[in-house]
């Protein structure tokens, strides 16, 4: 049997679930439906391989992401000691571009190596079922063909498309066929009439296996992947394919690529609690709830109200008289929206976007992988932030053409530079960066510093940066 090598992919926005998730920091970074982020949980899931004879391949997980959340991906990995190679897509060009850049890479290292494709933002809760389902799928896997999971439905759900298949058990069979995601009253006949599974978006395939039905179905998005990782470049953990030959590439799914057009898709049935986790109404039908069939997470206080979701971030909220309602509250958005109409929370994005709301991007609480910055209040010319910075972090060297900086010192110590000094920085002490300043906060010591940051100036945006060094490889950029 051959190794299984897991592929996480972690592209996706989950707009469907603003304010929590954000462009910037979306949901499958955030602590949602668990203890652990919902990219941990998926990376941690592999570990019950060897429990149903998976060999799990020697190789790091491969994780295939976007530049912007590099540190915050490799950072969550570290902290479960879990290793990670993360090749960064220089665009987003949908599913079957991004397994190719995996399969090109892993093939490059094993030619028979089979893949485990699991989105970062999926829920699982019989994990046990998972890798049985995983385990019956490995033959047909290692034979050459393409093995999605069809998830055995309990409801007419309109949110996910189908797969046609006459199930054997728990055994592969053929794909019947791929439906779109029906209206209502077909999503029910779906259910009445059996032989129709929900479309997990999981896949189990052999990578020579993938990339010649890909070559063969869609060569132009073939050749422009394996144009892009003939030449990537490697830093550290992170594998960089060529940003020219990627951008050419077409943008498609794997269904729509490959699996709708391809004579060799399986599909192995799948009940094991699976939810795609795609609005807020979906995570409360996988979150636990009361006698009243409330979820309610953080300082939530519900009297009277049934079947509502309530999530609070940095406040209390207390509810009234609600029914099926969901409320998210986070340091600068609060979201109440009726639970049968959760998947409209993506227009709602559309037109913050269109008035070009920061909202949908950061949350007031920004994480860089020297620590985070708060920004705790602003108004015209000036802006308050709370900055944590790291044990042995350091920011980049820098300066700012618009704006000032004053640093007070609350907690901890810091080892400042600002042009020719070099000094340091203790509780209650504080000093000024002028415009145009060279200037760095770095933190050498055991225990994280807390700094209150006040700027001040014509213009204050975060891409008001010139960066002359950095530990992270960030020089040059402004972002």
């Amino acid at each position: 049997m051959s190794d299984v090598l897991p592929v996480i992919l972690s592209g996706g926005s989950g707009t469907r679930l603003w304010p929590a998730s954000r462009s910037m920091y979306p949901k499958q970074l955030l602590a949602i439906a668990g203890e652990k982020t919902m990219l941990q949980a998926t990376a941690l899931r592999t570990s019950a391989m060897r429990t149903v004879g998976l060999q799990r391949a020697e190789t790091r997980h491969l994780i295939v992401s976007n530049e912007a959340h590099r540190f915050s991906i490799a950072e969550q990995m570290n902290a479960i000691e879990k290793r990670a190679q993360i090749i960064l897509e220089p665009e987003g060009r949908n599913t079957a571009p991004a397994i190719a850049l995996a399969a090109l890479h892993a093939q490059s290292v094993d030619s028979d190596i089979v893949l485990l494709v699991m989105p970062a933002d999926h829920v699982i809760r019989d994990v046990s079922a998972f890798m049985t389902a995983v385990s019956k799928g490995m033959d047909a896997a290692t034979e050459g063909k393409l093995v999605t999971f069809g998830i055995v439905p309990n409801a007419p759900e309109t949110g996910y498309g189908y797969i046609k298949a006459t199930p054997d058990g728990g055994a592969p069979v053929d794909v019947e066929k791929f439906v779109e995601k029906p209206d209502e009253a077909t999503a029910a006949r779906y259910l009445e009439d059996g032989g129709y599974f929900w479309n997990s978006g999981m896949f189990l395939l052999r990578a020579s296996s993938y990339l010649d039905e890909l070559q063969r179905l869609a060569p132009d998005i073939f050749s422009a992947c394996e144009k892009s990782m003939a030449s990537k470049s490697l830093d550290g953990d992170f594998v960089r394919p060529n940003a020219e030959a990627f951008v050419a590439c077409p943008s498609d799914s794997i269904d729509y690529a490959v699996m709708e057009r391809s004579q060799n898709s399986m599909m192995v049935p799948l009940d094991a609690g699976w939810s795609d986790v795609g609005s807020w109404s979906a995570l409360h039908n996988v979150s636990a709830r009361d006698a009243s069939g409330n979820s309610l997470f953080g300082d939530a206080l519900a009297h009277d109200c049934r079947d509502t979701f309530v999530q609070a971030e940095s406040r209390l909220v207390a509810t009234v008289g609600l029914r099926n309602t969901i409320v998210v509250e986070t340091k600068d958005a609060v979201l109440v929206a009726d639970g049968a109409r959760s998947q409209d929370v993506k227009e709602l994005v559309d037109k913050l976007k269109e008035q070009g709301r920061e909202e949908t991007k950061l949350h007031r609480q920004v994480f860089r992988p020297w620590g985070n910055y708060d920004s705790i209040d602003s108004a015209e010319n000036f802006q308050v932030k709370r900055l944590i910075v790291k044990p042995g972090a350091v920011l980049s060297l820098q300066k700012h053409a618009h704006r000032s900086e004053h640093w007070v010192v609350v907690k901890g110590k810091a080892l400042i530079t600002r042009n020719d000094e070099e000094f340091e920085l203790g509780v209650n002490e504080s000093t000024y960066v002028a415009i145009g300043d060279v200037h760095r906060i770095a933190n050498p010591y055991d225990e994280p510093v807390h700094i209150i940051e006040v700027q001040c100036g014509d213009y204050l945006g975060e891409d008001d940066i010139v960066r002359f060094d950095d530990k992270y490889g960030r020089e040059g950029t402004n972002t």
